[in-house]
């Protein structure tokens, strides 16, 4: 396969030097002054260049190109940002975009994080000078009355906020919150970070603030609106749960006090949390009973058509993976032909000055002119290119955000299959409690006059089967209500997919035309400048 040759100063050339480039489609001064004497050259025989036809008629002398018949969508982008209103009239007239109606049905018009600060933390820091890290300015605006707050928050508030939300609304496709990437953090560039990191947390506060229920949520609302410190109890780390619970285990395994049993309290929570180690233990076992045991549980998700609705949004997950990678080929494939396109026509450029410097007829200059509006041509097409693949990544990036949305989705079945163990391994407990309940009743009848401690613990046993009834019938509740969440949110996932999938289409297809039209008005304009030409 043959390769390209770089010759002293042909090589690539640096985007600043194209951007630089001034572009304009006016014939160049000796073209207008010698293109009367062409005739006369020609008929002398010392021009070998047939005589070139007049300039086109009508065309514009502009660098500009005429908008074309798409050119209403061509730059506009799918949405306003934080889906309000743009500053400027949009010229999208007549097109609804449904992102933009969710945004309008918010609390909140405005959501914006700005201004990062590099702060200290001199308690926390283990040396003097360490311990730093960067606030951020949170600006938002309610609709009702247009009341702005600005608070300042860190990182930490954010996962605060979202361990928060994940306890109290769960069965909900909560959007997804950034990830703390500390190797990230110190390889990236600073200022790269941080920006970084103040665009995805924008981002991920305008989905919460959108969300049907999250947005309305108090623990949303005392994020952005609460002054000073974030007042949410902040998140425990897990060695200090763990921690917790293995000091709680063993007043549980001799059943000291109401340590032994679930609380109503803890019933509705989750177990893989930490503080609970027989609980989590309990419930291990009971998975491995479901999933290897002989017996049947006493509850299982009979739900069939949330159980067709699951597979589906696996396969889902799967075809939007694949279109993910797709249009990344894409956006690689633009981005490649638009460059080298732009490199082209510097090439181009270059080569004309060269033949200029080197032309003794008449024809010769004329020729490098038309090898000028030919180079031209091309790096206006470059930037057409790098125009429509911005476009198209904002278009496509919905594919993007939808996958990312499964870890929401997957999370909120992994609630409703964890609240149902939590049901399963109570009811256990249960039956558990009742045979040895049954069993010490039944040694104690056979002494006279009765076993005052085995009646002892009889009675200690029923007072925890009270509690665990109570803690069932809790995990009974949180489990009906995180299925009615799990059927809210399909609803709404399949509705604003359906939308979203189509405006985003729709915006693409308009895109790729307005874009093709307006690439074939640039090579058209030169077609018919050299359509003389033999």
């Amino acid at each position: 396969m043959m390769g390209l040759e770089t010759h002293p100063g042909f090589g690539s050339p640096p985007r600043e030097e194209m951007e630089s480039l001034a572009l304009s489609d006016t014939p160049s001064d000796y073209r207008s002054a010698m293109s009367s004497s062409l005739s006369a050259a020609a008929a002398d025989g010392g021009d070998p260049l047939l005589s070139p036809p007049g300039p086109l008629s009508g065309a514009s002398s502009s660098s500009f190109l005429d908008p074309p018949s798409y050119a209403d969508v061509v730059f506009s982008p799918l949405d306003g940002q934080n889906g309000a209103a743009p500053d400027r009239p949009s010229p999208c007239r007549g097109i609804s975009f449904p992102r933009s109606d969710r945004a309008a049905a918010s609390e909140y018009a405005r959501i914006a994080v700005s201004d990062p600060q590099k702060e200290q933390d001199a308690v926390n820091a283990l040396v003097p000078g360490g311990g730093a890290y960067f606030t951020y300015l949170i600006t938002s605006r309610t609709r009702a009355g247009g009341v702005e707050f600005r608070v300042r928050r860190r990182f930490r508030d954010v996962v605060t906020l979202a361990d928060r939300l994940a306890e109290a609304y769960r069965g909900f496709f909560i959007p997804p919150r950034p990830d703390k990437n500390v190797v990230e953090s110190q390889v990236m560039q600073k200022h790269e970070f941080v920006e970084q990191r103040r665009s995805a947390l924008e981002k991920y506060l305008w989905k919460l603030g959108v969300h049907p229920v999250i947005g309305k949520s108090d623990e949303l609302r005392v994020f952005l609106q609460a002054p000073g410190k974030l007042p949410l109890p902040t998140s425990t780390d897990m060695a200090s749960r763990m921690l917790d619970g293995a000091v709680r285990l063993p007043k549980q395994l001799f059943g000291e006090g109401p340590a032994g049993y679930v609380t109503p309290q803890d019933a509705v929570q989750p177990a893989k949390g930490g503080r609970d180690l027989l609980r989590i233990f309990k419930e291990l076992k009971q998975s491995v009973t479901n999933d290897w045991g002989g017996a049947k549980p006493p509850v299982v998700e009979e739900d069939k058509e949330f159980l067709e609705r699951k597979y589906k949004m696996q396969d889902l997950e799967q075809q939007l993976s694949t279109a993910s990678k797709q249009a990344e080929a894409l956006v690689k494939a633009q981005q490649d032909i638009g460059e080298t396109m732009g490199e082209l026509g510097l090439a181009f450029i270059k080569l004309n000055k060269f033949e200029n410097d080197e032309a003794v007829y008449i024809s010769q200059r004329v020729r490098a002119a038309d090898a000028k509006r030919v180079a031209t041509a091309a790096v206006k097409a470059s930037r057409l290119y790098r125009e429509l693949n911005a476009q198209t990544v904002k278009h496509l990036d919905i594919l993007h955000e939808y996958l990312g949305l499964m870890l929401a989705v997957h999370s909120a079945f992994s609630d409703r299959a964890s609240a149902l163990l939590t049901v399963q391994t109570l009811m256990s407990d249960l039956s558990s409690l009742h045979t040895r309940i049954e069993k010490l009743e039944v040694a104690s009848s056979k002494i006279f006059g009765g076993d005052r401690s085995r009646m002892r613990k009889v009675e200690e046993l029923k007072e925890t089967i009270r509690v665990t009834e109570d803690a069932k019938c809790c995990a009974l509740r949180e489990y009906e209500r995180i299925k009615e969440n799990n059927r809210s949110e399909l609803e709404r996932l399949d509705r604003e997919r359906h939308d979203d999938f189509l405006s985003m289409l729709k915006g693409f297809v308009k895109n790729q035309a307005g874009y093709a039209e307006k690439l074939a008005n640039v090579w058209a304009a030169v077609a018919e400048e050299t359509s003389g030409y033999a």
